[in-house]
């Protein structure tokens, strides 16, 4: 009862005055700015632009990180070479280099995408390299008394034992990927919930904003449940896993 008492209060407060609607719009008011842009195609359209800015990031983010963890995780020399530098590079907030970004690669797309793949190849990283340096060290020797050895030991034992850590940097990956885009789109953006949220603020139309945001925090809810499916199929034969 404490949300639908609090979305109460929100509107009693809109009415009354206690909040102006330049302050935070009424949550009455919410509800049918999110109508007009819906009907009007305004708000699927800059979504399908903020999405698509998501995902191309987040799959690159993903394939960077996978390739330096594997790389790092499964030999002594590539650990060596690749760690020291991405843990550097982690200690960096993803957000602070925007302004060197935009020297690199201007005011366009490319940013924008960037800024969002490296903020995800992170987590990526650290969760799939502490799963493949974590897989039971009896379970590979026993694969190896069987005559597994190399890429057989590496698929069938090794990145297997991984991917419960692998599903859990993908979750990371995704809500940091939200995070980094409401900033992102701040970049001379000409479509997006971003590009909404910036002329929104200008004409301090509050309503817009929290609409934005609402649909912000929805695809980051809605992302994090394909994750959440993708883990119980794939991680059904693990006997320690039970399904909800």
């Amino acid at each position: 009862m404490s949300p639908v008492a609090l979305l109460l209060l929100w509107e009693l407060g809109a009415r009354t005055g206690v909040i102006p609607a330049n302050v935070l719009a009424a949550p009455s008011s919410v509800i049918l700015t999110a109508w007009r842009m819906i009907a009007s195609g305004e708000l699927p359209w800059n979504m399908l632009v903020s999405l698509g800015r998501a995902v191309s990031g987040l799959v690159i983010g993903v394939a960077v990180g996978s390739a330096l963890a594997l790389t790092a995780g499964l030999s002594r020399a590539g650990e060596t070479l690749v760690d020291p530098p991405v843990q550097m590079l982690r200690t960096l907030p993803s957000l602070a280099l925007t302004p060197l970004f935009i020297v690199w690669f201007g005011i366009g797309e490319t940013p924008k995408i960037a800024l969002i793949a490296l903020g995800t190849s992170f987590p990526i990283y650290l969760n799939l390299y502490a799963g493949i340096r974590g897989v039971e060290p009896r379970l590979v020797e026993a694969a190896r008394s069987f005559g597994l050895g190399g890429r057989e030991l590496i698929a069938h034992v090794i990145l297997p034992g991984a991917l419960p850590s692998f599903l859990l940097g993908l979750r990371f990956a995704l809500a940091g990927s939200w995070l980094i885009l409401v900033v992102a789109e701040q970049i001379n953006a000409s479509a997006g919930l971003g590009y909404l949220i910036n002329n929104a603020r200008d004409f301090a139309r509050t309503d817009v904003i929290v609409v934005c945001l609402a649909v912000y925090a929805l695809l980051g809810l809605a992302a994090d449940a394909v994750v959440r499916a993708l883990e119980r199929r794939a991680l059904a034969w693990r006997p320690a896993f039970i399904k909800s």
